[in-house]
């Protein structure tokens, strides 16, 4: 990174490590998020605690001191490659209905619990589907599918991540969810790569494609998935599947959506 915070390498650099990256990163990936336990590396899934982390951090692999939701390796090569790339990526946010109502009928601390309980599963079902936690914002997870990661097949797995999710909560429960969950699922265009100063670097994406999946979250009843036909068809979903036209706030023209959901036992 340059003395003026231009990124030192391409947009060509960004676009081909993102989309194809390296192979051998992507089976490492697939190591780390089988050792106990988290929390892990948001890029590479190493973990922090457990009986593995002393050992991830003897290669490197523990929170960096810029940002401990990434491992110093990651965060080194992405200070390094400091910049990104407009890439098609799949986005999963899902928040708890009716925070504010829980909130208010429970303690400060049982509600903290409630919300670490929330985080821990939702990281674990991101990690499983091969995902990026991009953050937690209040009640809400935002987390990110793209092929440096999640292979090409990353609309698939935000969808699967989603329905693991509501499962996960117990909205296939008969006694109902122990807290309650609804969720967007949308792939689109989005620039992804690495932001902040070189103080502190993380990776996110931006664009409408995150916007609209936003929307969608907040759109979505508890125990529900709304899925954009763009990342239903890429993900494979039955084409029979009911279809509906919403109202997004903000969006000017309809999004056309499927809802999913999962049955008690299922």
């Amino acid at each position: 990174m340059t003395s003026t915070g231009e990124p030192i390498q391409s947009d060509e650099f960004w676009y081909e490590f993102l989309t194809v990256g390296d192979p051998s990163e992507r089976r490492k990936r697939r190591i780390y998020k089988r050792l106990p336990h988290g929390p892990r590396c948001k890029m590479c899934a190493a973990p922090f605690a457990g009986v593995s982390a002393p050992l991830m951090r003897m290669i490197g692999k523990r929170p960096s001191a810029k940002n401990p939701k990434i491992c110093g390796t990651c965060y080194v090569f992405m200070a390094d490659h400091h910049g990104g790339a407009e890439i098609l990526s799949s986005f999963l946010f899902a928040d708890i209905r009716g925070s504010t109502a829980l909130a208010e009928s429970m303690t400060s601390a049982d509600f903290h619990h409630l919300l670490d309980r929330f985080y821990a599963t939702a990281s674990s079902v991101v990690f499983d589907h091969d995902g990026s936690v991009d953050k937690f914002v209040g009640d809400e997870l935002v987390a990110m599918f793209f092929p440096l990661v999640t292979g090409e097949r990353h609309a698939g797995q935000a969808v699967d991540a989603a329905l693991a999710l509501l499962r996960a909560t117990g909205h296939g429960d008969p006694g109902g969810p122990w807290v309650p969950v609804g969720a967007g699922v949308h792939t689109g265009q989005a620039w992804v790569g690495a932001v902040g100063l070189a103080g502190h670097t993380d990776v996110t994406a931006l664009g409408d494609a995150v916007n609209t999946t936003a929307r969608l979250a907040s759109a979505a009843r508890a125990g529900e998935v709304l899925v954009t036909t763009e990342a239903a068809t890429l993900a494979g979903l039955d084409d029979g599947l009911e279809r509906r036209r919403l109202d997004l706030k903000g969006k000017q023209q309809k999004t056309e959506v499927v809802s999913l959901s999962v049955q008690p036992g299922g």
